[in-house]
Formats: structure tokens, sequence, C-alpha cells
């Protein structure tokens, strides 16, 4: 009988490594962390972990006690002395996966960062890596030669949409047009959902000298619920033009939803803006200025992504396919 998997994670991501332990039904193992001088430090499983499959947690979120770069090097230290101490298998969970937007050069002598974390991932010796709504899934398989778990926060979002929408004639929006493939699968299984068509558009956007600019709606959404829908929102800007863009064109609300906040300032960004009904998110970039953000904000629901990860681990353990976390939500049984 092969020894039983268990959970690990650094201290900055360990409150939601615990609860998506408890919902994969996996116990969470112990950590020893000691801090150095110079910002060093050690990290150290307490508990015999030889021969046991371990699922890292890890939210590569930037923080003022945490940076990114930090957090990214922790993960990779932590990869590197499980596989010292003998685990039989070592899988990254990434909730949040930064620095994966630069996934393509553009210009010469540009970076592909995606890529760049993939090696470093794979060099500290990952056997398969899960990551939630990264901004090109085509991109990421790419990037690994490992397999690949590209979650989807989409159907929770759905669930949340087709609960509150009710008969009200709906239209899902990308704020640009290469989030339309996303668009378009969301609208499907929230028509599904709702059992009647939902329509699509989408905003133009474009960038000069550095300068995004938003264009056009292509689209009808006059006195229609707008679901305007994006993967993460950094600093707001692209969301509140395409919800500027949707109530002139008359829509009759605005909601804006995504999976991750990476950065709080997006957030105050879409609250202040006239044109958001209701801004809803995952707490993927979970962190003490998203706890204090949401509960001084009526108009923003976030919503667990613990139980979509903790079935999706579940999942894996029990060798079962991970399909019908991609369709509906919540999923029965496992």
């Amino acid at each position: 009988m092969n020894p039983s998997p268990c959970v690990v994670s650094p201290s900055e991501s360990l409150s939601l490594a615990r609860e998506i332990a408890a919902q994969a039904q996996i116990p969470l193992a112990e950590l020893e962390e000691r801090p150095f001088e110079g910002g060093e430090f050690k990290l150290r499983p307490i508990e015999c972990l030889r021969e046991r499959s371990a699922f890292v947690v890890q939210s590569l979120i930037g923080s003022e006690d945490v940076p990114v770069g930090t957090r990214l090097l922790r993960l990779l230290f932590l990869l590197l002395g499980l596989r010292d101490v003998g685990c039989a298998r070592r899988i990254a969970v990434l909730p949040y996966m930064a620095f994966a937007r630069k996934d393509r050069r553009t210009q010469l002598h540009d970076p592909v960062t995606s890529r760049y974390v993939a090696e470093l991932l794979e060099a500290a010796g990952v056997d398969r890596v899960v990551a939630l709504d990264v901004h090109n899934p085509a991109a990421l398989d790419n990037a690994f030669r490992v397999p690949v778990d590209h979650l989807s926060a989409t159907p929770l979002l759905v669930d949340h949409f087709a609960r509150r929408l009710g008969g009200a004639p709906s239209c899902v929006v990308s704020p640009d047009i290469g989030g339309i493939k996303r668009a378009q699968r969301f609208r499907e299984l929230l028509g599904a959902r709702l059992g009647r068509p939902v329509e699509l558009a989408f905003v133009e956007k474009r960038r000069a000298q550095g300068v995004v600019y938003s264009g056009q709606l292509a689209g009808h959404v006059e006195g229609m619920q707008v679901i305007v829908l994006d993967d993460l929102c950094a600093t707001g800007g692209t969301l509140v033009r395409a919800a500027d863009a949707c109530m002139s064109a008359g829509a009759g609300a605005v909601h804006v939803a995504f999976t991750h906040a990476p950065l709080v300032d997006g957030l105050v960004a879409l609250l202040g803006a006239d044109s958001t009904a209701e801004v809803v998110l995952t707490d993927s970039a979970a962190s003490a200025a998203l706890a204090h953000a949401a509960a001084n904000a009526p108009r923003m629901q976030v919503l667990p992504i613990a139980p979509l990860l903790g079935q999706a681990l579940r999942r894996i353990v029990l060798g079962q396919a991970l399909d019908p976390l991609f369709t509906d939500w919540p999923v029965k049984g496992v």
C-alpha cells in the first residue's frame, strides 16, 4: 500500500493550504520555518515524508511582507528539500502563478518569463503542476515538460451568476479580443445553466507606446445584465474601460468577474467606478489587503477557491478524471 499523500505549504500560503487540505481530505504536514539575518530562511518538514506524494501549495502573489520573488524562491527551496528527504512525488499547486502574462516575445530581445518559471520548477524536481486560470493556457502547456492540470474558476463564477441573474436578459463581454475564447466558454456554461441564450460581445483594446486604449464595443448590450469577464485584475484600467463602454451602450447593469486580484489597487479602481454594479472574484491571491477590501465593500463578492482545488487534489489521489470540474459546480461526489 502506498504511503498516504500530504499537503505542505510555506507560512504565507498556509491558511489557503489548510482549507484545500480539508476539502481534499488529505493531511497537512507541518513545517519548521526559521528566518535568518539578511532575509535567509530554512524550511524543514517535521514529520517523515519519505515515499509520500506531497502537494506543495504556494500562491505566487507579492505582498509587503513577502515579495513575489521571495515566494517563488521559497517554493523552489521547499520542492528541493522535499526531494532530498525522499518524497516520491512533488506536485506544485499554484492558485496564482506569477510571471505568466509574459508568455511570448512581442518585440526584439523580449524575455519569456512564463517559460523561465517552468524551467526553475522543473529544475527543482517538480513532478506535476496544478495551476488555476493562467493567462494563456496554451503557453503554459508549451512551457512545461511535466504534466500540467490547468483548472478554471469559470464553473464557480457561472454558479454565482446563474443564481444572481435569474430571468434577466444577459450578455458576457470580453474586455479585449484575446479573451474571447474565455468569454465564449463562460457564455456556453451560463446559457446551459440558465436554460436560455446568453449574448456575447467584446471591447476592442489596443496598445501604443505603452499606453492602453479601449475602443468600440462590438455586440448588443442595451438593457441587459452584462458580465465583463477576465482572468485577472491588476490595475483595473482595462475592466473599468470595458464597464464604461457597456454602460455608454445602454447596459442595464455591469458585473465584473475575474479569478485573480494580485493587486488591491485594481479592486479600488473597480469599486470606485460608477459603471460597476458588482465585482466578483476568488481568493486565489488571498492576502490581508484583500480581506480588508472585502470586509469594507458590499459590492464585492469573494468566492473561495479551496473547494475547487481540494476536489482536484482528491481526484488526482484517487486516479479520477478532472473533467467534471470544468463544467459543473458544485460537483457531487468524488
